[in-house]
C-alpha cells in the first residue's frame, strides 16, 4: 500500500482540476486495475476520507453519492436535495437525474415583469390564506428560470415590504414550508445561503463536518472565493480562519487546500 502518505495525496489532488483528477483516476486504473476512490477508501479514513472520495468524483457523480445519502438518512435531509436541484444549472441537473426527474427550466436571461407581478400575486395569496397552494407554489418554483424567479420575489419583496423568504419563516416551520425557504434562498442568493450553512456548520460546540465538507468542495471550483467574501463580510472573520479553528489533522489541512489557503 501506499503507507497513507497523506501530505502527498493532498498536494497532488487538491491542486487539480476536475479534468486533471478524472485523468488521474483513468491512469492510476490503466496502471494497476484498481479505482483509485476505492484505493483512498482503504488507506484513509474519517472526515478527510469522505473529504478526498467527494472531491475526487465528478460533479454529477458526487452530487448523486450526496443525494442518495440524504434520502437514506433516518431525518431525511431535504435541504441537500434542494440545494441541488436550486443551485445546479439545467445542464448539471439533466446529467445528474436523467431517468429519474425531468427538468424544464428555461435558462435564459429574459425576464417578463407582468409574470413576475402575477406570480408574486399567486405565491402572496398561497401564503397569506395558509392553504399553500402546493401545487401552484411547485409549479413556479420548477418551471420558472432563476432570472424570473428572482424578479418575482423582487416583485414581492417591492410590493409586501418583505422578504417571501421571511414571510415563511414567521408562517410556519413544515416540510413543504422549510423545502420553499430553502429553494427560494438559493435561487436568490446561493452564496449567501451557502455561507448561513456554513455559519451554522461552525457555530454550535460541535462542527457539522458534513455539511462543511458539502459546501467546499462542491464549491471549490466554483464560485468559493464569493462565499468567502459573503462569510467575511457577515462575521468580519475569515472562512479559512474559522475552518482552521473548527477541524483539525489532514480533513484540516485538505480542506485548507481546496480554499487555496496552504498551513
Amino acid at each position: 500500500g501506499w503507507g497513507a502518505d497523506e501530505k502527498a495525496i493532498i498536494a497532488i489532488l487538491g491542486h487539480r482540476n476536475g479534468t486533471q483528477r478524472t485523468q488521474i483516476r483513468q491512469a492510476y486504473y490503466d496502471l494497476y486495475q484498481e479505482d483509485l476512490i476505492k484505493r483512498l477508501e482503504s488507506e484513509l479514513s474519517g472526515d478527510f476520507e469522505r473529504a478526498m472520495y467527494r472531491w475526487i468524483l465528478e460533479p454529477a457523480e458526487r452530487e448523486a453519492l450526496l443525494a442518495n445519502i440524504a434520502l437514506k438518512n433516518a431525518n431525511m435531509n431535504y435541504h441537500v436535495i434542494v440545494e441541488i436541484s436550486c443551485v445546479s444549472s439545467p445542464d448539471e441537473l439533466f446529467i445528474l437525474l436523467l431517468g429519474l426527474v425531468s427538468s424544464f427550466k428555461y435558462g435564459g436571461s429574459e425576464v417578463n415583469a407582468r409574470l413576475a407581478q402575477h406570480e408574486a400575486d399567486i405565491l402572496h395569496e398561497a401564503i397569506k390564506n395558509k392553504n399553500h397552494n402546493h401545487e401552484e407554489v411547485i409549479r413556479i418554483l420548477t418551471t420558472r428560470s432563476k432570472t424570473q424567479l428572482v424578479a418575482t420575489f423582487n416583485r414581492y419583496r417591492d410590493d409586501h415590504g418583505i422578504a417571501i423568504t421571511k414571510k415563511l419563516l414567521d408562517e410556519g416551520s413544515d416540510d413543504f414550508h422549510k423545502a420553499v425557504r430553502i429553494a427560494i434562498s438559493c435561487i436568490n442568493d446561493h452564496s449567501k445561503y451557502y455561507e448561513k450553512v456554513l455559519r451554522n456548520a461552525m457555530e454550535s460546540d460541535g462542527t457539522d463536518e458534513d455539511a462543511l465538507t458539502r459546501v467546499i468542495v462542491t464549491r471549490a471550483e466554483k464560485d468559493l472565493e464569493d462565499i468567502k467574501k459573503v462569510y467575511y463580510k457577515r462575521n468580519s472573520v475569515h472562512l479559512e480562519h474559522a475552518v482552521a479553528k473548527k477541524t483539525s489533522a489532514d480533513y484540516k489541512k485538505f480542506l485548507l487546500t481546496l480554499m487555496g489557503k496552504e498551513e
